[in-house]
Order: C-alpha cells, then sequence, then structure tokens
C-alpha cells in the first residue's frame, strides 16, 4: 500500500502511526500538543524515534467529547499538516469523520483518512476519500454497546463500512480496518475484539489497532492514562502476533522496541 510516497507492507511487518492532537481536551494528552510550533517539535520527536505515519487531529472523541464545528476543526488541523509536511518526509494521516475537513486537510497535503465512523456518519466522506485517491483507515464504531453476538454483529458493521466503500468506488488496496477499542463498546468487548483480531484481519483487508493509553488497559490494570504503558506495550506485542499493519500510540519509541524483539523473537532474526 502506498502512503504519500511510502510503500508499506499490508502483512509480515507492524509499522507505528504516532498520535499528534492538536487539542485542548484529548483524554490522554490534552494541550500538550495544541499550538503549532508544540505540535511540530512533537512530530519531530516522534519521527526521530521511528514513527512511520503521524495521525494528526483536531477533535477529542474522548467519551463525552463536545463536537467541534467543521470550521474549528479545519482551522485546527490544517497548518499543522502544512507544517508537517513541509519540514519531515513522513506520511500524514487526519483522524476526521467529517468530509469538509477531510477535504481541506488533503488539499494541505494529508496523505490518509482515518474515520472513525467507518463512512457512516458524513454521508460525503467515502466520496471525498474515493475521489482524492487516498488510503484510508476505517474504524468500527456504533452509538450505544448494544450486541447480539458482539463479534457476529462487528463483524456485519464493518461489512456495511466496505460496501459504503466500494459503493464510492474506494478500491479494496486503500483501506484498513480498525476494530475500535473503546468506541460502542462494553469493557469485556475491547478485551475480546483484542483478542480476536484475527477475525477481522479474515475479511481480507489490513487492520490497525488503536488501543494506546485506552480506558481497557486502565480497567484492567486500574491505572490513569500517564501509567498505560505497560499495558500498552502488551496490546502492541498482540497486534505483531496477529500480523496488523498498524498501531496507532503515544509513545512512539516505547513501542517500536517493542514490535522489534516481538518480530525479532517470531521470525527467527
Amino acid at each position: 500500500m502506498k502512503i504519500g510516497n511510502r510503500d508499506f507492507q499490508t502483512s509480515g511487518h507492524t509499522y507505528v502511526m504516532g498520535i499528534l492532537n492538536v487539542t485542548p481536551d484529548s483524554f490522554s494528552d490534552g494541550g500538550r500538543w495544541n499550538a503549532p510550533d508544540q505540535a511540530l517539535a512533537h512530530a519531530e520527536e516522534m519521527v526521530r524515534q521511528g514513527a512511520d505515519v503521524i495521525d494528526i487531529g483536531g477533535e477529542s472523541t474522548r467519551p463525552g467529547y463536545t463536537r467541534l464545528s467543521e470550521q474549528e476543526e479545519i482551522d485546527r488541523v490544517v497548518p499543522v499538516i502544512e507544517a508537517v509536511k513541509a519540514r519531515f518526509d513522513v506520511p500524514v494521516s487526519l483522524d476526521t469523520y467529517k468530509s469538509k475537513v477531510a477535504q481541506a486537510g488533503l488539499t494541505a497535503g494529508a496523505d490518509l483518512v482515518n474515520d472513525i465512523w467507518g463512512l457512516k456518519y458524513d454521508p460525503d466522506m467515502a466520496g471525498i476519500i474515493a475521489q482524492a485517491g487516498v488510503p484510508c483507515c476505517l474504524m468500527h464504531n456504533r452509538e450505544t454497546a448494544d450486541y447480539g453476538m458482539f463479534m457476529v454483529d462487528l463483524l456485519k458493521d464493518m461489512t456495511e463500512t466496505l460496501s459504503l466503500a466500494r459503493a464510492a468506488g474506494i478500491r479494496d488496496e486503500r483501506i484498513i480496518l480498525d476494530p475500535g477499542v473503546g468506541f460502542g463498546k462494553r469493557y469485556e468487548h475491547n478485551l475480546e475484539v483484542i483478542d480476536r483480531l484475527e477475525e477481522l484481519k479474515g475479511l481480507g483487508y489490513p487492520v490497525l489497532l488503536g488501543a494506546s493509553r485506552k480506558s481497557v488497559i486502565g480497567l484492567t490494570l486500574d491505572l490513569p492514562t500517564d501509567q498505560r504503558l505497560e499495558g500498552t506495550l502488551v496490546t502492541t506485542v498482540f497486534a505483531v502476533l496477529k500480523d496488523c499493519m498498524f498501531v496507532r500510540v503515544h509513545d512512539v519509541e516505547s513501542n517500536v522496541r517493542a514490535i522489534r524483539m516481538t518480530e525479532a523473537l517470531r521470525h527467527g532474526y
């Protein structure tokens, strides 16, 4: 899969997507990288630590978040996308579920659209992605955590997302799927979907796991967000063993090292 000017394997190696939240209220690092100069410095740090993609988001999607206007979100992300693309030779992902924000971000130079609603929030999103010809990460999400048979229902939901993508003309080789840990799921669902990632991968698309510092780790270990590194690293090891294409993380360097060690043990080199 080509993302920006770089070719990525879809199987056999797990890449690191570094999180750059340009928000004042993210659940984990709200406000730390809100100013453009701070955001650029953090992007530089993540690139130095081995991030393969930088994922830029302008609206917090923590539980109970307040939705921004499209223009406010555009005003947050576009200058940062432009600055990162001008300074670093690294692909940039835009974390948004709004088509107008996606269009503005793509014009600014974003290489991938990361949609937490799997094309189901904004009916124009799929068309924007298809027209731009860029890759996309499509996440599983629901308004409520009501399921009959959890994994059966999740896979059905993702099949619906894939149908929307195909109908709009998004090519299969440009799609990555995300199980949506922490979104529309109860604690036990989050544990189950991480354990059963191979079933999502069985749909025939590469998978991204985004579990970094999330509540499933905090609840399991009874730890606040700033003490969830070890738990995150375990989910990253699971992602490698399940042959995920990406992990989306806050702590780039530690996760890069965990991946290198796991892959060395797994492949014997």
